[in-house]
């Protein structure tokens, strides 16, 4: 462990020069230029030319990369923006000053919202009436037309936008919280919205895979190259941690401080206590989580025998996870990971689905079927209310039809 904490102490010189603005899990945007970096948040996707793209951080300092500059609604083609359009944009602006949205959640919020105006611009109430350019002009039966349309199949006889339940509650969430905001300062006289319900998305469990499956997975990486050394201490770090993939990419060095004092210090010797490291979740919220030995491993020889292979081919970068030209890597190159793992390891063969979200499933289901306390594993998972962790108390589904085919008189 003395080789962890030696290795972080070398690149510690470049990622201070990289520190962030995070306290209290606030996201700090002061007035003026940062404000123009909102308009800036566009759709994340894979480069083309295979270079690893992240989005950027509204407060202007990047933890996630740079991404392609996205106009403002409504000015595809060069189109001057309309009201409808600098309603939106002050809309977000509000969420990154006052609520300190991440920019991850402004990307799906400026998608969403980009939508409902697409589909406002393409919609006249009555028939032959104006299309809606400005909030005022938009009525509950606008907004009724919307929360149908984005349910509505593409290919049915009335085409819409085919949303999932779930993906069609975030979009009308999204809407109606535009319209309060817009009512609240006195852009709009009225709020529209605001007694049209979001759909209800239907109750879906968690998929979360065996500990045997989960050890296979983990053991899938080649550890004799630097790109195995990284896929194990990724794959290691998510399980350990719950991380969402975000997160895990996210890391960087001086967020392992508290973990390589733990690990190579003379109290960790003594005491035997676990490390911590620090992970920023949603909306910038940081929360400390412990770290496993094997994590600890899988990361001390990664950061001895494989970062310092592709850190010499870049600039010097804070991030914990490099890719190959000594950049971070991206969200499509910890999927790739984790799907060749999974390849590798026969799990897709034996037909065990797994995504980037299945190590923090199993890790919740985990921790739980192992006499975890709830509440420790929402503030583990940085879930924001004990609601939204309470799904991984429900058994899995197999469990349920194996309880239910046991126990029901009428199965068999």
């Amino acid at each position: 462990m003395v080789h962890l904490a030696r290795s972080v102490r070398t690149v510690a010189g470049a990622s201070r020069a990289a520190q962030h603005r995070r306290s209290g899990g606030t996201v700090h945007c002061p007035a003026g230029p940062a404000l123009s970096a909102v308009s800036q948040v566009g759709p994340t996707s894979p480069d083309p030319s295979g270079r690893d793209s992240r989005s950027p951080d509204p407060t202007g300092t990047d933890r996630t990369g740079p991404d392609s500059a996205a106009p403002p609604s409504g000015a595809a083609g060069g189109a001057a923006p309309g009201p409808l359009d600098r309603a939106v944009e002050r809309y977000l602006q509000h969420l990154v000053v006052e609520r300190g949205l991440a920019a991850n959640t402004l990307v799906a919020y400026r998608r969403d919202l980009t939508r409902y105006v697409e589909f406002l611009r393409a919609v006249a109430d009555p028939p032959h009436a104006p299309t809606v350019d400005s909030p005022e002009m938009v009525t509950p039966a606008h907004v009724s037309a919307f929360v149908r349309f984005v349910q509505r199949p593409v290919d049915g006889d009335t085409p819409g936008a085919g949303l999932s339940a779930r993906s069609a509650a975030r979009v009308v969430v999204a809407v109606r919280g535009a319209h309060r905001f817009w009512a609240l300062e006195t852009i709009t006289t009225t709020d529209p919205a605001a007694q049209v319900p979001p759909p209800t998305p239907g109750m879906r469990l968690p998929k979360a895979i065996s500990v045997e499956a989960v050890t296979r997975l983990l053991e899938a990486p080649d550890p004799s190259t630097a790109a195995g050394l990284r896929e194990r201490a990724l794959l290691e770090i998510m399980y350990s941690t719950g991380a969402r993939v975000s997160e895990a990419i996210g890391l960087d060095v001086d967020d392992l401080s508290a973990a390589v004092r733990a690990a190579s210090g003379s109290q960790a010797g003594e005491s035997g206590e676990l490390p911590f490291i620090r992970l920023f979740g949603k909306g910038s919220k940081q929360r400390l989580v412990p770290l496993g030995r094997p994590a600890v491993a899988a990361l001390d020889a990664w950061l001895v025998r494989g970062r310092p292979e592709f850190s010499a081919k870049g600039k010097a970068s804070p991030a914990v996870f490099l890719n190959a030209r000594g950049g971070r890597i991206s969200r499509q190159t910890a999927w790739n990971t984790i799907k060749a793992a999974a390849e590798r390891s026969g799990l897709t063969k034996d037909g065990v689905e797994v995504t980037p979200h299945t190590l923090r499933h199993s890790f919740a289901t985990h921790l739980l079927e192992g006499g975890a306390d709830l509440r420790v594993v929402q503030e583990l998972l940085g879930h924001a209310s004990v609601t939204t962790t309470q799904v991984y108390t429900l058994v899995t589904a197999d469990s349920l039809r194996e309880v239910w085919t046991t126990a029901h008189p009428r199965a068999r």
